[in-house]
């Protein structure tokens, strides 16, 4: 399925009410939330997973930063300056029940972590910071995300906060293109 998607930011007029991705708070958020804090509010921008003209999957993601004793890595730590950092939230991922384990995920990521690399090359972003379910870590952290030290701005109800390196990244993005 991965290979026939289309991704592409949120448009008004997309169809959302008959989403479902069996978390009802991602359910909720992209029905009722996702349009209004992309086109009214500004706070995030919204990207969704087509398959056949339907929505399979979202991720929402917004600039953010990250406080250095966050940081997962002792040595990246002592390079980096004491000021705020500046990265890209992954905010909310969902992939529709019908689309799951099909790799319409990990699509979404690598358009967001494709962000992240723009990022750092127009404005600066250190790397992806996401808050992820305890369910979900596993599959973050096969990803290569790490478990962080951030408290502040991580959401509550257990969510593990999660750190991708943009280095790390592009390294990843540059040696799957030699291959």
């Amino acid at each position: 399925m991965a290979s026939d998607l289309e991704i592409r930011s949120l448009r008004e007029d997309d169809d959302r009410s008959g989403f479902t991705c069996g978390q009802p708070d991602l359910d909720r958020f992209f029905r009722d939330y996702a349009g209004q804090n992309q086109f009214k509010l500004h706070l995030a921008v919204t990207y969704v997973a087509l398959s056949d003209g339907a929505i399979v999957g979202f991720a929402t993601v917004a600039s953010g930063s990250i406080e250095r004793s966050a940081l997962p890595s002792q040595a990246v730590r002592k390079r980096l300056p004491a000021y705020p950092l500046p990265v890209l939230r992954l905010a909310r991922l969902g992939v529709t029940v019908s689309a799951q384990g099909r790799g319409v995920g990990q699509a979404l990521i690598g358009h967001v972590l494709g962000l992240a690399i723009g990022l750092r090359d127009r404005v600066g972003c250190l790397g992806v910071v996401t808050d992820a379910k305890p369910e979900a870590t596993q599959f973050y952290e096969r990803l290569g995300f790490l478990r962080t030290y951030l408290t502040e701005g991580s959401l509550h109800g257990g969510a593990v906060p999660m750190f991708l390196p943009v280095d790390t990244i592009a390294r990843a993005a540059t040696s799957s293109r030699s291959r």
